[in-house]
């Protein structure tokens, strides 16, 4: 057997291909390797995280065996369908078509994701991703696996290769259909050692500054070394050394005192995609409306003493959340979105409503699904433990897909407003200021009460000023009175 190179390959050695995730995307980052040339994986071990969709997403081995070559390094933007690591198998589940040509059978797909709500936080930088590795029946796709429709048999595929189509993601080298980008294939090293624990963010500002993880103290989960251990274990006073440092000589963080450059990759690569292609698509508009509070603030601090809300952490923003949800059940036009090809306004009767969450990594938008059948408690459960997973990376591309409708708080920050941009495919976001104790006319008279301002962005194409600003009014008069909002729950 021959790889695409035209070397001759044991049958036992086998290629894992990028699969397709189900994002609709084309490629993904590699961000970090789990093995190393040499090392023994076993069956769904992770091997690799791989960034796409603002997400970083865990890939399980397909098969066991040893490591012969890793195909990409990280921070390489790879193709789906290219091969990422060979492996050579001790034995290996097979089946044999009528042309008597071999192939694996491994599933993995967009529908192995965990979507439902309610679960105990990820890993750092794993997201919940299941793959489906028992050998299929031979001839047939597996339902939800990458490239076949649940019951579609491999004769049945419109590219006409039948019985002899091989499962996306994993091929053999030198079978057809392998990617013919030559790699020069390495000799079998010995096993090496284990690999320290860490996340994927360290992992890459390890790699940047060329610090050996193994001597850096993890103070994350299980021990795991954070982007904050390898910060600590960087002194920024000393010019960053050219070669690799050892401990005691470990460069800094900046190389230059006059400028510094970041490569533009990952989140902020997508993020900034996403944001040019409102500003260039969505004709924005905002509005805004400052608000007494004060009531607001009671209630919360009266909640918090219930033993409902025990252990929970209320904030403001669960209240405005809530707010918002019962303002869009009375004007749904601000949930919908702007079909170009059929020239329609879609409005949506559902809400999946996202959180702006500022990570290390970057800004995610992590959505809630079916938020409008929430109660308050169960969506202040909701908003602080999809914040939790975004934070530790964490978060699925599930999650970061189907938002109707945002929110972003940027009073966390001291700031008194903001005007963000409309996410693509949607109709409006909300903006929430701080909330501070100001003067405030009551009656005639001025007093301190809590106060706050709160915008809304929206899509002058499909939402007019009057829709705006009759749906902000009705959010502030639930924050101005908030048992007319509990009333409705």
């Amino acid at each position: 057997m021959e790889n695409s190179a035209g070397q001759d390959l044991p049958a036992s050695v086998l290629e894992f291909r990028l699969p397709d995730l189900g994002e609709g995307l084309t490629d993904a980052e590699l961000v970090s390797w789990a093995v190393a040339v040499g090392d023994t994986v076993e069956l769904n071990q992770a091997i690799a995280d791989v960034e796409t969709a603002k997400a970083v997403v865990s890939l399980p081995s397909p098969f066991a065996g040893r490591v012969v070559e890793l195909l990409a390094q990280p921070g390489d933007t790879v193709a789906v369908g290219a091969p990422l690591i060979r492996i050579r198998t001790a034995g290996t589940e097979q089946t044999t078509n009528e042309a008597g040509r071999t192939s694996v059978l491994v599933g993995y797909g967009p529908e192995a994701e965990a979507t439902s709500r309610r679960r105990p936080p990820a890993q750092p930088g794993v997201s919940r991703t299941e793959s489906m590795n028992s050998p299929a029946e031979p001839g047939l796709s597996r339902p939800g696996g990458v490239g076949g429709r649940p019951g579609e048999s491999r004769a049945s595929r419109p590219d006409g290769t039948g019985g002899e189509a091989q499962e996306p993601g994993v091929s053999r080298p030198g079978d057809v259909g392998a990617a013919e980008e030559p790699h020069r294939r390495q000799p079998d090293p010995a096993p090496g050692p284990a690999r320290a624990a860490a996340t994927p963010a360290a992992r890459k500002l390890a790699r940047e500054l060329g610090l050996d993880l193994w001597f850096i103290a993890g103070s994350g989960p299980g021990g795991a070394v954070t982007v904050e251990d390898v910060r600590g274990a960087v002194p920024v006073s000393q010019p960053r050394a050219a070669t690799a440092p050892t401990v005691a000589d470990a460069g800094p963080v900046r190389p230059s005192i006059r400028e510094e450059r970041t490569p533009i990759s990952g989140i902020r690569k997508r993020t900034a995609a996403a944001m040019l292609t409102s500003a260039r698509t969505i004709p924005q508009a905002s509005t805004f409306v400052t608000v007494d509070g004060t009531a607001s603030m009671e209630l919360l601090d009266h909640l918090r003493s219930t033993k409902s809300f025990a252990g929970l952490t209320l904030t403001p923003l669960a209240l405005v959340a809530q707010a918002a949800l019962a303002a869009l059940a009375d004007f749904p036009g601000m949930n919908a979105c702007w079909d170009e090809a059929a020239q329609e306004i879609v409005t949506k009767h559902y809400v999946n409503l996202g959180i702006a969450v500022a990570t290390e990594r970057g800004l995610l938008v992590p959505n809630i699904k079916e938020a409008q059948t929430l109660s308050l408690r169960d969506l202040t459960k909701e908003i602080g433990w999809l914040a939790d997973t975004a934070r530790a990376g964490g978060a699925t591309p599930a999650e970061l897909r189907g938002g109707t409708f945002t929110i972003t708080n940027v009073g966390v920050f001291g700031v008194d407003a903001g005007v963000p941009l409309v996410n693509p495919g949607e109709a409006a976001i909300l903006c929430l200021g701080s909330i501070r104790k100001r003067p405030w006319v009551v009656r005639d008279e001025i007093a301190v009460r809590w106060v706050t301002t709160v915008g809304v962005s929206f899509d002058h194409r499909m939402v007019d000023g009057e829709l705006a600003a009759r749906f902000l009014a009705t959010v502030a008069g639930f924050l101005e009175d908030p048992l007319t909002l509990l009333s409705r729950v």
